[in-house]
Parts: C-alpha cells; structure tokens; sequence
C-alpha cells in the first residue's frame, strides 16, 4: 500500500521545532517532500524562546533521513516577499507544491508584554497566515490543501483577555479567531478551483511555546514564582479528557488527515483537537 503523501511537496511556516517540525516529519513519513521555513530568531517582544537556524538544520536532518528532500529557507512570515521567494526555491528544486501548512505563530504572554507585542502577535498569527497562503497561492492547482493552525484557547470566551495575561495574549485570542474566520471565508472562495483549506484547532500542546515561566504565572497567577509543576494541573484543567498536555504528533495526525486525499472532500473545517477542551462551549448536541 502505498503513502498517503507520495509525489507532494508541502509548505510548512514556523518548522524549526515544535508543532511545525513534528507536521514537517509527519509529512515527509508519509512521502511528501518538504520547504520548510522559520524566522529562526527571537521577536523581541516575545516571552518564550523561538526556533534557531540549527533547529531548523535538525528539521531538516530529520526529514532526510526518512529519504524525503527538503528544501529550508530562513523567512520572516510578516514579510511576504521573504515567504514568496522561500517557496519559489522549493518549487524550482522540489517541482511542485501541493499543501501549505500555515504553523508559524507566537504567544507573548504577560502584564509585562509591551504593547508592542499585542501588534507582533497579529502580524504573525494573522497577517503570517494571510501571507503565507498568498505567496503559495500561485503554485496552488486543483487538489491542493491548506492547512491553518488556530486554538483552543482563542475560541473560549474571555480566556485571553485577562489583565495578568497581557496584550500579546489578547491579540492571540483575537488572531486566532480571525485564523478560522479566514479558513471559513477561503474555503468558500477556493471551493470552486478545488483548493480545501481547513483549520486545526489545538488544545496546550507539549512545545517551548507553553513550557516558560510567563506562561506558568498566566495559569497560576496566585503563585509568585510558579514552576511547571505547580502550572500542570491548571493546564491539564482545560481539557476535559484526562491528558496534562497533548504531544505535537497528535495535531500533525490531523494536519496528515487534511493535507492527504482522505480528505479531498472536506473544506471550511475547524477541527479541534484539544481533548474535549472547548465542549462546555458548545451548544448541547450541535455539530462542532
């Protein structure tokens, strides 16, 4: 039986480490070949740690050695020139571009975020996804799938607008939403070229992006100095299935699922994987 990604080329933001590299590798497991792309440097306003070029260079490692070609580029999503020359090189090198994994994202979290951040985190988180499938769009033919990574924690009412938890909190929740509202509108323009876009919804997921001491204090803001020991319980409090935190691997089986053709009739999806996170905002008995 063959893969279900052989002979496609997938484009992937934010694959230095975390969730972007674990889609990269899910990809490439499954036959596709990979351009792959990172800012590979820390925004300033940024309170967790961000991906470097040897990150990148150990997605790329990885990715070879399940016999896949990839082709790396260091680019900045809020630049749009930089994302439409990253993906030209991989299209000239690779042949083709089939899938578009829109992953890049930050999460500044904190009263101590400049206000600064609230603008960094929407033109990552928004304007980054926007960016990033316009500057495929070109290479984009018939069949082709895009994927927008949104959240969780964005689709809760209130969840990111708290004091402790900053301005780069508040722009995420709002970038986020705008992600599945531009999921839903693009599907519906691209359904006739037959180009599906479809959004995952993730709930707190094992990466760098949750795990720093910002973050523990926005989940324990009663603590001084809160460690993840102390923050683990209210992060696993979000979810309704009995699991801490959800390894990247889990979302990268449903980025898997929208980028193959098992999919080729879904588009306008939000799927959440988040372990039953969202469902007490769900209208009982309505489809999610």
């Amino acid at each position: 039986m063959g893969k279900s990604m052989e002979g496609k080329v997938a484009f992937v933001t934010g694959a230095a480490r975390g969730q972007g590299r674990s889609h990269a590798v899910r990809l490439a497991e499954e036959g596709a070949d990979i351009i792959a792309v990172d800012i590979c440097r820390k925004i300033e306003s940024s309170s967790h740690s961000m991906g470097t070029e040897a990150d990148l260079a150990e997605t790329a490692r990885l990715v070879e050695q399940l016999d896949r070609r990839i082709v790396t580029r260091v680019a900045d999503v809020r630049e749009r020139a930089q994302l439409a020359a990253a993906v030209e090189a991989g299209v000239a090198e690779l042949g083709r571009l089939d899938v578009v994994v829109a992953n890049a994202g930050i999460s500044p979290m904190g009263p101590g975020v400049p206000v600064i951040g609230f603008f960094d985190v929407l033109s990552v988180n928004m304007c980054g996804v926007v960016n990033t499938v316009e500057a495929a769009f070109p290479h984009l033919g018939p069949g082709a799938s895009i994927v927008c990574t949104g959240s969780m924690a964005a689709l809760i009412p209130g969840a990111m607008d708290s004091p402790e938890a900053g301005p780069g909190a508040a722009a995420y929740g709002h970038a986020k939403r705008e992600v599945a509202r531009f999921v839903h509108d693009a599907a519906l323009t691209l359904a006739r070229h037959s180009i599906r876009v479809n959004a995952v919804h993730p709930g707190n997921i094992e990466t760098d992006m949750l795990h720093h001491d910002a973050m523990y204090k926005v989940f324990r803001p009663d603590l001084e100095n809160p460690t993840r020991e102390d923050a683990l319980p209210a992060i696993g409090g979000m979810h309704r299935m009995p699991v801490t935190t959800i390894p990247p691997r889990d979302i990268s089986e449903a980025v898997l699922f929208f980028a193959s053709d098992a999919s080729r009739y879904v588009t306008g999806a939000q799927l959440r994987v988040e372990a039953g996170g969202l469902l007490p905002m769900m209208t009982s008995g309505a489809p999610g």
